[in-house]
């Protein structure tokens, strides 16, 4: 595949500059004046807590919001991008954190999608299949490309969106979060792609919360904070302690928190031999109440299919499950919320939210039951409930009537959180609870976890991080190519051990 190449001399190129953006939502400011340059040939970072205004600033770029004040200038000159389809005509692609597959289609047909090839007025697949091999496969992703993207993996339906900014050959690529459920392996790939593409002048976008990772890539770091744009510069011009506390305005420590309890001696829940080939077999493990378990390994080795049938979501073939000493084999989610399991899923875009639904509506809707008399909602016990539960999770702005599409990521999972913590479940199961969650909201949800344990529920935290891994748990199980690889107490808990148990075949 060959990519769209523009010259990059000695004096930096800005694709793209914009100046004074201002966007005002009621009751609201999203943006306040912003100013950012993304140059030919480099990558400018984007960091900042959740609700800073990354979002809305990605929209504006791609076209799909536009400014109430500023203007935007393409190589120099004011351009207007009304529509996304605008910005894609300028050579400007965004991935946005929240995946925009069409679930049915092929990987190569949602590769290909606006931009198909055409033999004769027929489509031209098989030209389209093997370009779309040919860019997942520079990606580190060799599946058949054919396979519909419901089947795919988060992390390959990544994979795929990343493969369609490639083949556009865009000049601009803003990547919101690209990384946060990749692999050290795809994401040692990624950057290389990001390099090649550098190398050609292309600007990027880079917007993450990993700092290590914006240290590695980034030519220039803008810190968001509120809407306002705080500072811009090389990031080795400072610390992590200072881009943190420019982003949250405060000092944030990102350590262990202690027990308060020491966990029960009997399991709460036993998991005895768990199969459901091929994705997972003969998997074991306990939880205990006032412990938090981690369930580690690479992205693809079960951990999140596990994780669904402990939470009722998927069925499995064999194994037994034991809850409180009783036989436990939950049919739906209904069932396991009944019996005290509560699954947080790893997509809430997908399997968390109804999008379409007031941030109130998906809080209390799986406990209406509990404000609702002779069937009728009562509407003010909704919203006490409702405005409790938000305000439990640290939601900014707290505004339980606002819709939960336009939401930022993270409170987004933020709503996902209070809606599932109001079950007053005794098993929490968490798969990838920070993804996309900024440093000091990661922090304040590690403290909430902690506490939930100390409350006595028994945890299960699933995170592609190992840093959240080694800061959370008490225990941690590591699962490799659906196998239980080991289990590491808390003394011999280390990165080495998690990440040899994860990759090792002896």
């Amino acid at each position: 595949m060959s990519w769209g190449s523009r010259a990059v001399d000695c004096c930096p190129v800005s694709l793209l500059s914009l100046r004074g953006i201002t966007k005002r939502y009621p009751g609201v400011t999203a943006l306040d004046a912003v100013d950012l340059d993304v140059e030919a040939g480099a990558v400018h970072a984007l960091i900042g807590e959740n609700g800073a205004g990354k979002s809305t600033l990605l929209k504006v770029i791609a076209g799909a919001t536009q400014s109430d004040a500023g203007m935007l200038q393409a190589e120099g000159r004011p351009v207007s991008l009304k529509t996304p389809r605008d910005a894609l005509r300028r050579g400007i692609t965004v991935i946005y954190q929240e995946l925009a597959l069409v679930p049915y289609l092929g990987a190569d047909a949602n590769v290909f999608l606006g931009m198909e090839f055409a033999r004769g007025g027929l489509l031209d697949r098989r030209q389209m299949r093997r370009l779309a091999g040919e860019a997942l496969g520079s990606l580190g992703l060799t599946i058949d490309p054919s396979t519909p993207a419901a089947r795919l993996s988060v992390a390959q339906q990544q994979l795929v969106e990343l493969a369609r900014a490639l083949v556009r050959e865009a000049q601009l690529i803003a990547l919101d979060e690209p990384t946060a459920t990749l692999t050290p392996h795809e994401v040692d790939h990624l950057f290389e792609q990001v390099d090649r593409l550098k190398e050609k002048g292309v600007g990027i976008i880079f917007v993450s919360h990993r700092l290590d990772e914006v240290r590695c890539i980034a030519d220039t770091v803008t810190v968001l904070r509120d809407g306002e744009r705080v500072w811009t510069g090389k990031a080795s011009a400072r610390s992590d302690a200072d881009l943190i506390r420019a982003m949250v305005g405060r000092t944030v420590e990102y350590e262990r928190q202690p027990p308060g309890r020491a966990p029960d001696e009997r399991p709460l829940l036993e998991v005895r031999n768990l199969t459901c080939e091929p994705r997972f077999r003969d998997v074991s493990f306990a939880l205990r109440r006032g412990e938090i378990v981690g369930l580690a390994g690479l992205v693809g080795a079960g951990r999140t299919d596990v994780a669904r049938a402990l939470g009722g979501v998927d069925r499995w073939q064999s194994g037994e499950l034991w809850l409180g000493g009783q036989p436990y084999r939950p049919r739906t989610p209904r069932d396991a919320i009944a019996r005290g399991v509560v699954y947080f899923p790893e997509d809430r875009k997908r399997d968390g939210l109804i999008l379409s639904m007031l941030v109130r509506e998906n809080v209390t809707l799986p406990v209406l039951h509990r404000v609702s008399r002779a069937g009728v909602v009562r509407r003010d016990a909704e919203d006490e409930m409702a405005q409790e539960a938000v305000e439990g999770v640290d939601l900014r702005p707290p505004e339980i009537e606002r819709s939960v599409r336009t939401l930022s990521g993270g409170n987004q999972q933020k709503v996902v959180l209070a809606k599932g913590l109001l079950a007053h479940a005794d098993v929490l199961l968490f798969d990838e609870p920070t993804r996309g969650v900024d440093v000091g909201a990661k922090v304040e949800l590690h403290r909430q976890i902690r506490a939930l344990a100390d409350q006595g529920k028994a945890v299960l935290v699933i995170s592609s991080e190992l840093p959240e891994i080694l800061a959370l748990t008490d225990r941690v199980v590591v699962l490799r190519e659906g196998h239980l690889a080991g289990e590491l107490d808390r003394e011999s808990m280390t990165a080495e051990c998690i990440m040899t148990l994860a990759v090792s075949t002896t």
